[in-house]
């Protein structure tokens, strides 16, 4: 499999080293300066829970964490977490052939997204995604199964770091009637595409069940747009993905996602069916 919904893989990624060193470094700094992670947390404002994972190598340390680590453990461990950070790779554990696409997201001015095998990478929730990994075939063992939770949380720094890009999400209303995972995990899903559908930079637009003119025929596709204001297409499926870099296959994929988006329903109905779907649960 190529992506998984953006950012998976079928072949065994690269171990993030970097995120279990920088675990490591923090754990020290902890243990020496004689506090527990209970005592920790708050002072740095997350969970004891959520340090442990950090520590664990299992997520990826908040932005802001260096800076608060410093104001706790003083200037000296600050100085030591930021070069940890450094050596930090948001790609690790994403499948190599979709990392070329996961760096053009990082510098796109527009994302566009349109999906009908599974909710968009970048807006899914963590029992989501926990509920597409848990499912895959072959299994994945549990560190595996790990390394891709955190390589796909990583991945959704860029709704938050780049206030700047548009970003438009449209997938099929059945991907959240399929309710995958249980009802549990689709409550969290709404709430989640309802809390980044108000962002103003992100548009998530639901196409209908019934849609009798439909441009989605040729499958997903994803579109960026460059610094330089040139158009890069992306497309996947079993087990292969093609960057598309020639300006006619763009344009062509451009089209149908502009006919795509006159299709789903406007952000308003998208909101209030999404928001009569959470209270049916």
């Amino acid at each position: 499999m190529s992506v998984d919904h953006n950012g998976g893989a079928n072949h065994e990624p690269e171990l993030s080293d970097s995120l279990r060193t920088f675990g490591a470094v923090l754990k020290a700094l902890r243990d020496e300066a004689g506090l527990t992670q209970e005592e920790f947390g708050p002072r740095v404002q997350y969970s004891a829970h959520y340090i442990a994972k950090i520590e664990q190598g299992k997520r990826f340390p908040p932005k802001d964490l260096v800076g608060q680590a410093e104001t706790v453990l003083g200037p000296i461990a600050g100085r030591v977490l930021e070069a940890a950070a450094r050596s930090l790779t948001k790609k690790a554990g994403l499948a190599s052939r979709f990392r070329p696409w996961a760096g053009i997201e990082e510098d796109a001015i527009s994302l566009y997204t349109y999906e009908c095998r599974a909710i968009p990478g970048l807006l899914q929730p963590e029992p989501y995604i926990r509920a597409i990994f848990e499912r895959y075939l072959p299994p994945l063992a549990e560190e595996q199964l790990e390394r891709q939770v955190t390589a796909r949380l990583a991945r959704q720094h860029l709704l938050a770091e780049r206030p700047n890009t548009m970003f438009s999400f449209i997938f099929e209303q059945a991907l959240l009637e399929r309710r995958l995972g249980g009802a549990e995990v689709t409550r969290e899903l709404l709430d989640c595409l309802l809390d980044r559908g108000s962002l103003r930079n992100v548009e998530v637009l639901l196409m209908p069940l019934r849609q009798e003119d439909h441009a989605g025929s040729e499958g997903l596709m994803y579109l960026a747009e460059t610094p330089d204001n040139r158009w890069l297409g992306y497309v996947e499926g079993h087990d292969s993905s093609t960057l598309i870099t020639d300006p006619k296959d763009v344009s062509s994929m451009l089209q149908r996602y502009g006919k795509l988006r006159s299709q789903a329903l406007s952000p308003q109905a998208t909101t209030s069916l999404l928001e009569q779907m959470r209270g049916a649960l």
